[in-house]
């Protein structure tokens, strides 16, 4: 008896002392994870400033609509091997070797459906605008560059190293930010010479993180165990397609609808929007990874609600600091940012619903509920364009598009909240 009843305080002492060292590692994690995201922030902010206050409106419009048409395009490399890899790193990280060449054969294989799809996007959205080797040069940048960069910041992360994830992060896009300050300095301001260096920065990252960061595994080739995991990837990548649709598709249709001009405007405020993402980024990259080894932790209302408010609140909370900033300091940003500043505080909700939406669909990548992460990307693909395309055509101004896109994105958050949460009442799948 005696035993038993001093075994008692030990059995809750170590119970605590475990709990306590897992609460320890998840916020040391955490803050690894932000301090990335806050590093990112400023050389993002550097790079925009620089980089819009070189370019004219309209290049920096062509510009940011072509660079956004690379990131979709660049989902369908490796036709989304990527997600095995990063499932491997997070859960069976003795495989990392076997899924990176996977991820490198599957690479090869994408090639020639990379170059066709690149080729019918230029001749549907940018042919009267912009010139092929300089659309060509943008897409091969974010595809056959970043996209493998951000596989070795995946993998880290998976790894759960995520000083390691903050430092690449921060790294890669100060090279870009370095590449845009060299261009506010460059004797010509036009399209072509950007594009070099964009691809050459995007060069740099990749070569650097490969060579110091990545898992030192020797690479094994296993096609068996590739064709078995096809199946999951290729519906991975075709949700990331759709997921940059619905999130990216915008700038093209702006730009096709209302041409350079409209989509610089455009662009400069989605980019300043798109800010505020980053440090949410880096919640949802940690929950993501908790929730596949514990799919039903989201399972109560009072645990959902209270995360997208807080998602929802920083989010507002940071645009409408920056219009403050903006409203008093115009200029603070460069003379060609002044021209959407008064711009900013008008799409005030937009953040919040965006980064929403964005977090919903992890939900579903954690669960591994690929395939209907891929209907809800389609239906909100679909669903966005159709709205844009009213508000384009009903807005006389810019001032009343970009408030009008408030109630635009509320309908995609409700239809994407729906969608998702009743999605979650299936059951979840393992790795």
């Amino acid at each position: 008896m005696t035993d038993l009843a001093d075994s008692a305080p030990v059995s809750r002492t170590a119970k605590l002392r475990r709990l306590l060292t897992a609460r320890r590692n998840l916020l040391r994690g955490y803050l690894s994870a932000v301090s990335g995201s806050a590093g990112r922030l400023v050389f993002s902010l550097v790079y925009f400033v620089a980089l819009a206050n070189s370019l004219s409106i309209p290049d920096f419009g062509l510009f940011a609509t072509a660079s956004a048409a690379g990131v979709m395009l660049s989902r369908i490399l490796a036709f989304g091997f990527i997600s095995p890899l990063y499932r491997a790193a997070s859960v069976k990280p003795r495989l990392i070797g076997v899924f990176t060449g996977g991820f490198l054969l599957m690479s090869a294989l994408s090639l020639p459906a990379l170059a066709l799809a690149s080729f019918g996007t230029y001749l549907l959205f940018f042919s009267p605008e912009l010139s092929l080797p300089v659309f060509l040069t943008v897409i091969a940048a974010e595809a056959l560059l970043w996209r493998p960069f951000e596989a070795v910041v995946i993998v880290n992360n998976g790894l759960g190293l995520f000083g390691r994830g903050a430092l690449l992060v921060i790294m890669g896009t100060a090279f870009r930010a370095a590449a845009a300050g060299v261009f506010a300095f460059w004797p010509h301001h036009d399209l072509g010479s950007w594009s070099l260096l964009y691809l050459a920065a995007n060069a740099g990252a990749l070569l650097i993180g490969a060579a110091l960061c990545y898992p030192r595994q020797r690479i094994r080739f296993r096609p068996a165990l590739y064709w078995r995991r096809l199946h999951d990837a290729v519906t991975v990548a075709g949700s990331e397609v759709l997921f940059y649709l619905q999130s990216e598709f915008d700038k093209l249709i702006v730009l096709a609808l209302g041409g350079p001009a409209l989509a610089g405007i455009y662009a400069i405020v989605m980019r300043l929007v798109d800010l505020t993402a980053i440090p949410i980024r880096a919640f949802s990259m940690m929950l993501v990874q908790k929730m596949m080894r514990t799919p039903e932790m989201l399972r109560g209302l009072r645990a959902r609600a209270g995360i997208e408010a807080a998602i929802f609140a920083v989010s507002t909370a940071a645009l409408a600091a920056m219009a403050v900033v903006l409203h008093f300091f115009p200029t603070a940003l460069g003379r060609n940012v002044a021209e959407a500043a008064p711009l900013v505080g008008l799409a005030i909700f937009v953040p919040g619903l965006r980064n929403l939406i964005e977090y919903q669909a992890e939900l579903l990548y954690a669960r591994g509920q690929t395939l209907l992460r891929v209907v809800s990307l389609a239906m909100l693909a679909a669903l966005k364009a159709l709205i844009l395309f009213v508000l384009i055509r009903a807005a006389s101004t810019p001032d009343g598009l970009i408030w009008s896109l408030n109630a635009g994105f509320l309908g995609l958050y409700l239809a994407s909240a729906a969608f998702t949460y009743a999605a979650l009442t299936r059951p979840a799948r393992t790795f």
